[in-house]
């Protein structure tokens, strides 16, 4: 073998794959985890998680079902008692009538919105998307040949965001196929008022379109009991599909449990979705599910009673130091602090890691609009809250 040959570049292994694969972007957050998750001092704010166990009522229900030998397949919409229970459940909350057989039990939110995006989305068909914005949302649509369109959520002065259904609308062409809304939002907070539900729903109704509402995050609310729902204001018939997951309430994360609410009649579509992506979620872990929904409502409200607390912690703390502007969210369980001063986010979360020894996520892990901005998850003890304030404050307050 020559010289040249040896010292040759090796081929690119990705060449042959699809531009829509290849284009996947890698995740901000863990670029900044990466150097940071091994370390037992640093204050960990970076991932959309809380800091408590699954409750041991969900995990003994779990170590029963294993032991009574629920260890095969499942059908793959999910067990009919676990859809039951999701029936019960949004009943109880929002009080809608949704019967079982518009529910499918997914391997987390993550897939409730791959199987979404998969069911609506042909190839070059676009999606509204407000940014900053879960990363995951837009990848997923990438994933499936569709194309993401973001609007960009307005700045007060206060640090507040807003939404105007202006600027949904003026996004829109003859492309447009999907609407997303995540209320409460990750990682701005917003949340979506019911007048402004109602206008968008009328929206779509005219234009022929699409609303995926990425509901998970609607227990953590400040100042009211519940984010309403979409389920409230529309109809069984309706082109709405809502995303949601174990994985913020019951503090499941891992257990990769999620669900989606279809329209009538699109049950055999998701049943073949399903069957297809994951066969089924691990039967064991659906029977502990059923035990979380029918449970768990008390350890939803003690989940957001600490996340209020250190909110209003985190958000005292760093009003306080210069050139940083946060505003107390209304729903959801993350800050975006915005740092004057023109560090890149990027840069700026690799220094608070370094000097500060907290794990932040850089604002750009939620698209180009986040910049200037860090997230912070305050699902965390309020201990760690003022630990996290501290540190930041040593850092940003010099």
């Amino acid at each position: 073998m020559s010289d040249a040959a040896t010292l040759a570049p090796a081929a690119d292994p990705t060449a042959g794959l699809p531009p829509r694969i290849r284009g996947v972007g890698t995740s901000q957050i863990g670029l900044v985890a990466d150097r940071g998750r091994d370390d037992p001092d640093v204050v960990k704010l970076w991932i959309g998680e809380g800091d408590l166990a699954t409750p041991p009522f969900v995990v003994e229900a779990a170590h029963r079902a294993m032991r009574a030998g629920h260890t095969r397949y499942a059908t793959s919409l999910g067990l009919p008692r676990l859809r039951e229970a999701l029936s019960a459940y949004h009943a109880r909350h929002w009080d809608v009538d949704v019967p079982p057989d518009r529910f499918a039990v997914t391997a987390g939110g993550m897939n409730a919105i791959m199987q979404a995006a998969q069911a609506l989305l042909e190839p070059g068909d676009e999606i509204i998307i407000p940014s900053p914005a879960w990363p995951n949302l837009a990848e997923a649509v990438r994933v499936t040949g569709g194309v993401p369109v973001t609007v960009a959520y307005r700045v007060l002065p206060d640090g507040r965001f807003a939404l105007p259904l202006a600027d949904i609308e003026a996004a829109l062409t003859p492309r447009t196929r999907v609407l997303v809304v995540n209320s409460p939002s990750n990682p701005t907070g917003w949340m979506m008022p019911l007048p402004e539900m109602r206008a968008l729903r009328d929206l779509a109704r005219a234009r022929g379109l699409w609303i995926l509402s990425d509901e998970v995050y609607a227990h953590f609310t400040y100042g009211r009991d519940i984010a309403p729902s979409f389920l409230q204001i529309c109809t069984e018939d309706d082109r709405l599909i809502v995303s949601n997951t174990f994985s913020k309430n019951w503090a499941m994360t891992g257990w990769r449990a999620g669900w989606l609410v279809y329209p009538r009649g699109l049950g055999p579509t998701f049943a073949k979705l399903g069957q297809y992506n994951t066969t089924s979620i691990p039967t064991f872990i659906q029977h502990a599910a059923v035990v979380a929904l029918d449970e768990g409502d008390g350890f939803i409200r003690t989940m957001v009673e600490r996340c209020a607390e250190s909110r209003e912690i985190l958000v005292t703390g760093l009003s306080r130091l210069p050139g940083v502007t946060v505003a107390s969210p209304d729903g959801a369980f993350y800050l975006m602090a915005h740092v004057a001063g023109g560090e890149r986010s990027l840069d700026l979360a690799f220094r608070l890691l370094r000097e500060a020894k907290v794990g932040v996520a850089p604002g750009t892990a939620f698209g180009p609009e986040g910049e200037g901005f860090v997230r912070l998850c305050f699902a965390i003890s309020p201990a760690l809250a003022h630990e996290a304030v501290s540190r930041l404050s040593a850092v940003l307050g010099r």
